[in-house]
């Protein structure tokens, strides 16, 4: 299966950034991709500004951008996973990423589970935490997990994707720089592929708070394609399932597991 991993730099402007998911997109197909995934905050970057709105705008900017994810995708005829702020009648919106097949029909969206409340950042001031674990979807016979920026660091969240058997772990992120943070980055994307046996493709943003080194890793954390730290741009692989067999013949810690873990949330 070939897939593409796109390294946008959003800002305030809608329009701008539909834009640059329209020309990534268009790309990723050209060059053969099955699926594209775009970063989180592809929609619109969450700038301090934009936050007080965001009841205002959020209403009008969600429902295009799903429709323009829909519309690529059917378009092009490339799945396509992509990440914004969807409105929640409940209360402060929720940090979302869509999945959609080659059709434009959605297969799944998930609500962030961890906010990103660290770092003196607080996430959770503007943001709903989702309540459910992230789903697992099917594209071309390939099972991909998804999971948003902060989740990262919570390697029970990728545990529960490989239980449920995935072959593929989509990563959107807007990882926040600042000292350490891109070696953190590196080694805790490299360590989620590595101890679930897992491709993992990592979509970021890059911009003057962003960190970029989009990525996509083999099942034994080899970095088979990236980007740099600065540069929007679009990674494609081919990701090689049989590769995934092999890894897990020679490496098979998830079936020697001595801990069995059940995911519930209160």
């Amino acid at each position: 299966m070939r897939v593409a991993v796109a390294q946008t730099s959003p800002g305030i402007d809608a329009e701008e950034n539909f834009a640059t998911i329209r020309r990534f997109t268009a790309e990723a197909a050209e060059r053969g991709a099955r699926l594209v995934v775009f970063p989180e905050e592809a929609m619109l970057l969450a700038e301090d500004e934009l936050k007080p709105r965001f009841d205002e705008i959020l209403p009008a900017v969600w429902p295009r951008f799903e429709a323009l994810v829909a519309e690529l995708a059917r378009e092009h005829g490339i799945a396509v996973i992509a990440a914004g702020y969807e409105p929640n009648p409940g209360g402060r919106p929720f940090n979302t990423m869509i999945a959609v097949d080659a059709s434009g029909a959605e297969l799944a969206r998930y609500h962030k589970l961890h906010t990103y409340d660290a770092f003196a950042y607080q996430e959770s001031a503007y943001v709903t935490r989702g309540a459910e674990l992230p789903p697992v979807i099917e594209i071309d016979g390939v099972r991909i997990g998804l999971a948003n920026c902060y989740d990262v660091r919570f390697p029970e969240l990728f545990r529960s994707l490989a239980d449920r058997g995935v072959d593929v772990i989509a990563l959107s992120a807007a990882w926040v720089s600042g000292k350490g943070k891109e070696e953190h980055w590196s080694v805790l994307t490299q360590a989620r592929a590595i101890e679930n046996v897992s491709w993992l493709l990592a979509s970021a943003t890059v911009g003057p708070d962003s960190a970029g080194l989009s990525r996509v890793i083999d099942p034994l954390g080899v970095v088979v394609a990236g980007l740099n730290a600065h540069d929007e741009g679009l990674v494609v692989a081919e990701l090689d399932l049989e590769r995934s067999e092999r890894a897990r013949a020679m490496l098979p810690a998830l079936d020697n597991r001595r801990i069995e873990l059940a995911y519930t949330l209160a």
